[in-house]
């Protein structure tokens, strides 16, 4: 009698065991939800520019790299032609996206919910092919290059059961350079920033012709591709005008993004647009020099400058220069 009671407690013991061992298995973290798209804050004196996209790596996290070719899978965006080879020939697996055509909270998506591991990514890394271009206004083409053709940033923490949509910025006045006794132009990844979409929100607004003719600034182009201001934003509120820098410049407060101010034909406005701006207190100063080398320091002066809070949400804040 005493044995079969050992039996039978024994047997209990052991269904625990398995119970507490399937427990475990349920706990492991599970598998997270990841998007990426880009954006841009426009450049001056360009038409369009083109950047040929070929693939993502989430590296780190102590496993191989995650990595992820254009036009490989659901979650990858799809291919296009207008990447192209010296010969002529479109290049396999990349999508061209025309920076300009994403102006202000208007993105691409890259990668829509793929399926990663969680933890902490050291890297996100962005293959860039061959092909890319800057047009200028006057038509012609410029090679734009990528050192390694591949920009690499800080990568996202990413945790268990999430689903995390982040965008990439190219604020385009600040990554892209001309250098000076080289062809073409050059993506530098200071000018990029990487945002969790749960945490931005848009800043855009108009700028009365009025306040544009009182600074001598210029107004009605011949050409609305062309800019007539800038419009720069720096962290922290109620800073002095006298030692806010431009991209490049040396003075006390850097630039957080920047963009330029374009005249509506059509809504006989003056437009601007920057998109993901982190939540927070800014700064925010206008000019009517609206060229800016984010290489070196310009004689830029600012005529005015507001305060702005920008909340975490999708419907854009609003800023008027009057």
């Amino acid at each position: 009698m005493h044995q079969f009671k050992i039996v039978k407690l024994l047997t209990a013991l052991s269904l625990l065991g398995l119970t507490a061992c399937g427990g475990s298995e349920q706990e492991q973290p599970q598998n997270t939800l990841f998007s990426l798209g880009v954006s841009d804050a426009p450049v001056t004196e360009a038409a369009a520019v083109v950047v040929c996209f070929s693939g993502i790596q989430l590296v780190g996290n102590n496993q191989p790299p995650q990595s992820f070719t254009l036009g490989s899978g659901n979650f990858t965006a799809e291919t296009n032609d207008l990447c192209r080879n010296a010969a002529g020939n479109v290049i396999p697996n990349t999508r061209g996206i025309d920076l300009l055509q994403l102006q202000g909270a208007t993105a691409e998506a890259l990668i829509t919910n793929a399926t990663v591991a969680p933890g902490s990514y050291g890297q996100l890394r962005l293959d860039i092919a061959e092909g890319s271009y800057l047009e200028r206004l006057d038509g012609s083409r410029h090679r734009i290059q990528v050192p390694s053709n591949q920009l690499r940033l800080n990568g996202p923490v990413l945790s268990g059961g999430g689903n995390f949509s982040y965008t990439l910025e190219f604020d385009l006045r600040k990554a892209l350079v001309d250098p000076v006794g080289i062809p073409g132009y050059f993506v530098k990844p200071t000018g990029l920033r990487l945002v969790d979409n749960s945490e931005i929100g848009h800043l855009e607004g108009l700028v009365a012709e009025g306040f544009l003719l009182d600074n001598q600034c210029t107004v009605n182009p011949a050409d609305e591709r062309a800019a007539v201001a800038a419009v720069y934003m720096y962290e922290g509120a109620d800073l002095p005008l006298a030692e806010l820098s431009d991209n490049g410049g040396t003075n006390t407060y850097q630039p957080y993004a920047s963009t330029a101010v374009f005249f509506n034909n059509d809504a006989t406005e003056y437009q601007y647009a920057i998109g993901f701006v982190d939540a927070g207190s800014y700064t925010v100063a206008i000019t009517c020099e609206a060229n800016d080398d984010p290489e070196n320091p310009d004689d830029i002066s600012f005529i005015k400058a507001e305060n702005v809070t920008i909340e975490a949400r999708q419907q854009p804040h609003k800023l008027d220069f009057e």
